[in-house]
């Protein structure tokens, strides 16, 4: 057999369960995000070209840890199939050595951490921002959505608004309660039977139509003598009340940008211009973003041996032990931004998990190919699945 043919039948081996694995992974973290946003198209009668826009929106951020998961537990399942059948040997016997072996694998892994940069560094900060103005732009033209029923509202300055219902779809509401106080010489409350929010996002303006209501207001002048008793009641049929939304979207627009939606050369600058303070976060954030994408590449040395490791609980023990070196990985890292962002210590600690995965990795793999595996997770990893078990299924249901 060609050696063309054993890298292609090694890749697909690997490549199934990790797309499958991706598939899965992306659709379980977004599925939370999901039951909300279709909650918005079918109750709220948000356009479904909008949410699909807010769906894709999201997804960088998701695949950033999908990607390399995906990739561990395809190595690993894959790899972990061969073993079992005794085609690792079988290739052993053929003069084909796990370096060899290794070698589609580890080409695979570019691919995705080429993949893995561009959302870290190019897309998931640009989603970030899209997602934000997305959401606010959504609020701007559907402003019922964000209004609550029986809820005093106070989203507009000047103005706390209360409706005993409110139609999810259409936007009417029905008993409305309104305090407005954005003119202090006149303050007002207004009660209507009827109430419905038309939005104008060109002018950037909202007109809430009122019906069949009466208004009840003092004015204040200057002269308290003249001021004094005075009290009016005004009966309307309709009545509109403007609400301006340019100064809550030129707000919006100038609101202080996370450092998360900042691009790596917008983030280089602001780690230029940044007080001793604030500088730690950005050069975590920054040394994340360029740390993250090899976790493929390391993923991959580590797949390799610990796939072949004779555990006794198969496919299943795979699955366990990559989700227990996914999760050791992203507690180091956290745990190394955290030294970094909050404890002063130099950016270069944040790469001390690569380099520690990396040389683990090239150890492991040494040893799984000069047949002397370490029996370490054979022993622990059973252990850990029995406790679990036993924890589990133990105890006294009275």
């Amino acid at each position: 057999m060609s050696t063309f043919r054993i890298h292609r039948y090694l890749l697909k081996e690997t490549a199934s369960p990790m797309l499958l694995s991706l598939a899965v992974f992306t659709f379980v973290l977004l599925l939370g995000r999901l039951l909300k946003l279709v909650e918005l198209v079918i109750n709220k009668g948000i356009p479904l070209l909008d949410m699909a826009q807010l769906f894709i929106s999201i997804l960088p951020t998701f695949l950033v840890l999908t990607i390399p998961l995906a990739f561990l537990l395809g190595v690993m399942l894959g790899f972990g199939r061969l073993s079992a059948d005794g085609e690792i040997l079988a290739l052993k016997s053929s003069g084909i050595s796990l370096y060899k072996m290794a070698r589609p694998i580890l080409l695979l892994s570019l691919p995705a951490c080429l993949l893995t940069a561009a959302m870290t560094l190019y897309l998931r900060p640009t989603c970030e921002t899209f997602f934000r103005q997305q959401l606010f732009d959504i609020a701007a033209s559907h402003a019922s959505v964000g209004l609550q029923p029986q809820v005093f509202n106070d989203e507009f300055d000047g103005l706390v608004l209360y409706a005993n219902r409110i139609d999810d779809r259409s936007g009417t509401m029905q008993q409305v309660f309104i305090s407005d106080e954005r003119d202090p010489s006149a303050p007002a409350i207004i009660m209507a039977e009827k109430g419905l929010l038309v939005s104008d996002s060109l002018n950037r303006k909202l007109l809430l139509r009122l019906e069949q209501g009466t208004m009840h207001r003092q004015p204040q002048n200057n002269d308290k003598e003249t001021d004094e008793g005075t009290y009016q009641v005004l009966h309307f049929t309709s009545y509109d009340v403007n609400l301006d939304l340019g100064q809550q979207i030129t707000a919006a627009k100038q609101r202080r940008r996370k450092s998360k939606e900042f691009n790596v050369t917008e983030l280089q600058m602001a780690i230029d211009t940044a007080p001793a303070e604030k500088r730690q976060d950005l050069l975590a954030e920054l040394h994340t973003r360029m740390v993250l994408p090899a976790a493929p590449f390391l993923f991959a040395l580590l797949g390799i041996p610990l796939g072949i490791q004779p555990h006794r609980s198969g496919r299943g023990g795979n699955f366990a032990l990559a989700l227990g070196t996914f999760l050791c990985y992203y507690l180091l890292l956290s745990f190394a931004g955290t030294l970094v962002a909050d404890a002063g210590w130099p950016a270069i600690t944040l790469w001390m998990p690569n380099l520690c995965f990396l040389f683990t990795g090239l150890y492991l793999l040494h040893r799984a190919a000069i047949e002397r595996p370490v029996t370490l997770f054979e022993r622990t990893l059973p252990a850990f699945l029995a406790m679990l078990r036993g924890l589990f299924r133990s105890g006294d249901p009275s």
